[in-house]
């Protein structure tokens, strides 16, 4: 089996710990360990390779987390410049493998717990899909939950796919007991959904394969220009494909399961102290109980309160009650209204080369502490609307300004006058970090013109 995970989404839901440029597969919310390598690390045991389709945004953090856990040099990348749901991730992908090769499709997000219900259903998957089955897992309901799809099955045969539903319905399904939670969990195939989708959805079958005919390809990665990504539909595959074929069948998934779509969901899986609060070495309560309390950086007092979330990060403080957390998307919507950064992007922005953190910033100046990875450089680049000043703290720097190069070590600084070409490079073997000052008009991250990109990116 080939995993195919999908990793392109941007987990509004769970702002502000999730951003566009780190959405919530990323963030290592369990410790050191991110959603995204949980997944790969949980399906390396059944399958013998491994396909990323992601956001070509996303695709260095992908990267990078495989790195550190040494999955790198065995995954394959399919990068898509914008999202078009799931049917088109899925079906290029099934182009890009051989026909007889079985797609095990989960999203990069989930939690599973309860490891041999999840290889015995694997293996019944497995089994259909080599038989010609499209196959989906429903995952057995613990609870009338009306954030989910369901799906009513007879044994493994699917009578029938269902929004989601309002809650005496949901009720109603858990009653019945033949209704399950719609994972998005998939496996069939690359020849089967290949002839599906060409049955029962021949526009995005057609536009797909245009679409990857003109990919580029760079070894093991796969990009998909922006021109053929837009002229395919934007569809789900269970609206595309799932609901309409005749040729399904559901594999019950008897074992704990959670898409983390709410931090209501995020508080099922977080240990909890006698008074129910989240266990957090920053939180000091007092006759304060059933409380979801996330971040670290700084103390957090609750006096006399009981089932809030309260979500602390760097540049955003989020405080709701229990059972109000789907109206975040809200929340998000509105800061995207006035062209808010929040949305986007955290105090700290990984980048290929590295990353770079905001300390201060104000009108007409910012200060970013920058890291560079060993061996690795930014762009050839330079700004309309700003100067920068260099200060380096440790490792050595490649320096180019206009046409000179030099090296600037620990303690020692570099000026680059608006408009001017320059690039910073590690050649060292050691982590670089710096000090960068900027002064001028405008210092949004998109006041960048990029004349050579080691990494093939258009814009910051």
């Amino acid at each position: 089996m080939v995993n195919i995970i999908l990793c392109g989404g941007s987990g509004t839901r769970l702002w502000p710990v999730s951003r566009s440029l780190l959405p919530k597969q990323f963030a290592k919310l369990f410790g050191d360990v991110s959603l995204f390598q949980k997944s790969v690390t949980r399906n390396k045991k059944y399958c013998s390779s491994l396909m990323v389709v992601s956001n070509a945004e996303q695709y260095f953090m992908a990267y990078d987390q495989l790195e550190e856990i040494s999955l790198n040099e065995q995954a394959r990348f399919l990068l898509e410049p914008i999202g078009r749901n799931t049917a088109p991730a899925i079906l290029l992908a099934a182009m890009e493998l051989d026909s007889d090769d079985i797609m095990l499709v989960t999203p990069s997000d989930h939690i599973i717990e309860d490891e041999d219900a999840y290889a015995k259903a694997l293996s019944r998957a497995k089994e259909l899909a080599s038989q010609g089955y499209l196959v989906t897992f429903g995952i057995t309901p613990t609870a009338p939950e009306t954030g989910f799809g369901y799906i009513e099955a007879n044994a493994e045969s699917v009578v029938a796919f269902h929004e989601k539903p309002s809650l005496d319905k949901a009720k109603e399904y858990l009653q019945k007991g033949n209704y399950f939670w719609n994972s998005g969990m998939f496996c069939f195939k690359a020849s089967t959904i290949l002839k599906e989708a060409q049955k029962y959805a021949p526009d995005i079958y057609e536009a797909v394969a245009k679409a990857f005919e003109s990919r580029k390809s760079d070894g093991m990665v796969e990009r998909i220009t922006m021109e053929a990504m837009m002229a395919i539909p934007d569809e789900s595959i269970d609206y595309a494909v799932m609901e309409k074929s005749d040729n399904i069948r559901v594999v019950e998934g008897d074992f704990k399961w959670s898409d983390l779509g709410s931090f209501d969901a995020l508080d099922e899986v977080f240990e909890k102290d006698e008074n129910g609060n989240t266990l957090n070495d920053s939180l000091l309560a007092i006759d304060a109980k059933n409380n979801f309390v996330y971040g670290s950086e700084r103390l957090k007092v609750l006096v006399d309160v009981d089932d809030l979330i309260v979500v602390d990060t760097a540049d955003a403080l989020l405080i709701t009650r229990k059972g109000s957390s789907q109206k975040i998307k809200d929340v998000v919507a509105r800061l995207k209204e006035k062209d808010s950064q929040l949305p986007h992007i955290h105090v700290t922005a990984y980048r290929p080369w590295g990353s770079y953190t905001v300390l201060e910033e104000a009108d007409r100046y910012k200060i970013k502490r920058i890291e560079v990875k060993p061996g690795k450089r930014l762009s050839l680049q330079k700004h309309f609307h700003r100067s920068e000043h260099w200060i380096v703290v440790s490792g050595t720097a490649l320096v180019r300004v206009g046409d000179d190069e030099k090296i600037v070590r620990a303690n020692e600084s570099v000026y680059i006058p608006m408009g001017e070409l320059h690039r910073l490079e590690n050649p060292g073997k050691i982590k670089l970090v710096l000090v960068e000052a900027q002064v001028g008009e405008y210092t949004g991250e998109d006041d960048i013109v990029r004349v050579e990109d080691d990494y093939k990116r258009e814009e910051q």
